[in-house]
């Protein structure tokens, strides 16, 4: 059984592999200030909560993006499976042939996610992840890794808005009924899905325009789902997109 490990800026996502089928997917919330023996009693609760048994671990990875929780992380894992988790990075096996100006700049959970939607979906394809930061990633047609674009992640807008414009509440994210808001949360809604979804069309256009050819929207992260469904492109919505990276580059570097 494989154990994979998606560490971002705001959860850490865990899913269980016996084989190609994910048998569990469950998540933390990331702290930085937690020690590895912290680490290592949540992730052993979540196993034994979803009915895993630790002993049948026999190999494990990690995407990250928090460079401080790397070992932390790692020695968690260990701990709890006995398994030494592979760490995705520059010289790991990808499939993928990257071309950015500093290839070992690119961030793991991009080339995960690039990984996985070329493998589900095909290329050309833009991949969208809309968690902390929203990030964009473009493969082109030959399945060559070209770039792409990063900004605030939605989440992280409306905190920020909210925090400075003090007559604006918290509000949830969902689509109201009508683009034009008739009131402050409607309108705040309207901005944040629409405005969004809005911005996806945009730069897809934009991208494809670039690359000559249509691509493939490929979108991931928690708030994923929302802004796909209100997209005038035909967006393919994939939840465990990570996650399937993670065990196809597992096997191209498993020991």
């Amino acid at each position: 059984m494989l154990l994979a490990l998606d560490l971002g800026n705001t959860n850490l996502t865990i899913g269980a592999f016996c084989g190609e089928e994910l048998v569990c997917e469950c998540r933390l919330a990331t702290d930085r200030t937690r020690t590895g023996d912290q680490y290592a009693i949540d992730l052993l609760a979540l196993l034994r909560l979803y009915g895993i048994d630790e002993h049948e671990i026999d190999g494990a990875i990690i995407s990250s993006v928090v460079p401080g929780l790397d070992k932390v992380l790692s020695d968690a894992v260990q701990r709890v499976t006995d398994v030494e988790p592979l760490l995705v990075g520059p010289g790991i096996k990808s499939g993928i042939n990257i071309r950015i100006d500093n290839p070992a700049q690119l961030g793991a959970d991009l080339l995960v996610g690039a990984v996985a939607a070329v493998a589900k979906y095909g290329a050309p394809c833009i991949v969208w992840d809309l968690g902390t930061a929203t990030t964009v990633s473009v493969v082109d047609r030959d399945g060559v890794f070209r770039g792409g674009a990063i900004m605030p992640g939605v989440g992280t807008s409306l905190d920020s808005l909210v925090t400075k414009a003090s007559l604006l509440p918290r509000i949830r994210v969902e689509a109201p009924a009508h683009v034009v808001g008739t009131n402050t949360i409607d309108s705040m809604k309207s901005g944040v899905v629409f405005g969004t979804a809005a911005m996806v069309d945009g730069m897809c256009d934009r991208i494809e325009q670039e690359l000559d050819t249509i691509a493939t929207v490929v979108v991931t992260g928690g708030l994923g789902s929302e802004i796909a469904a209100q997209c005038h492109h035909d967006t393919v919505y994939d939840g465990r997109l990570l996650l399937d990276g993670l065990r196809l580059i597992y096997v191209k570097n498993r020991p």
